[in-house]
């Protein structure tokens, strides 16, 4: 079974990705949690929502959470695909689940997903992190520790540093 960081812990991923949800959903056992893309689930979030098992939404950075704000409650999991290193909109789309939208389920990164960013996503409203497969996740579970101080308000604590002084 895969792994993936959740909350800060390694732990074995419960969920799978459907590609091709069309073929794909015919083989897989209905108890299954399973991530579909966006356009999949707005053309067929009634019989998706009718399932045993739970369903989560992957996110491309040109997708817009506006498209689906209503549908947040029927979501038990939003993936936010970074296609590339240097790609920052899923930061945008974690923050404003988070803080205008007020989705309190899992955000889960996915793609070229590094170390060095783990950190910075989570500040973001990120709390799962899948690694791209070369990376070490024993490893990577240090960059939550390399810095000891944020100056500036994030959805993990909306206070900046001057206002949290004693």
């Amino acid at each position: 079974m895969p792994k993936i960081i959740k909350n800060r812990e390694i732990i074995d991923d419960q969920w799978t990705t459907l590609a091709e949800p069309e073929q794909e959903l015919e083989t897989t056992p209905e108890s299954t949690n399973i991530i579909v893309n966006l356009a999949y689930w707005l053309e067929n979030k009634e019989a998706l929502t009718a399932r045993k098992g739970k369903v989560g939404v992957l996110l491309l950075g040109s997708d817009e959470p506006e498209t689906f704000q209503e549908e947040l409650k029927h979501i038990d999991l939003i993936a936010v695909d970074f296609p590339k290193f240097g790609d920052g909109r899923g930061y945008s789309i974690s923050r404003i689940l988070r803080e205008r939208f007020n989705f309190t389920h899992e955000i889960r990164a996915v793609g070229d997903v590094l170390r060095d960013q783990l950190r910075f996503m989570e500040r973001c409203g990120f709390d799962a992190y899948a690694l791209r497969a070369d990376k070490d996740m024993n490893e990577a579970l240090a960059s939550f520790a390399s810095l000891s101080v944020e100056y500036q308000s994030d959805v993990l604590e909306k206070r900046p540093i001057y206002a949290r002084r004693p």
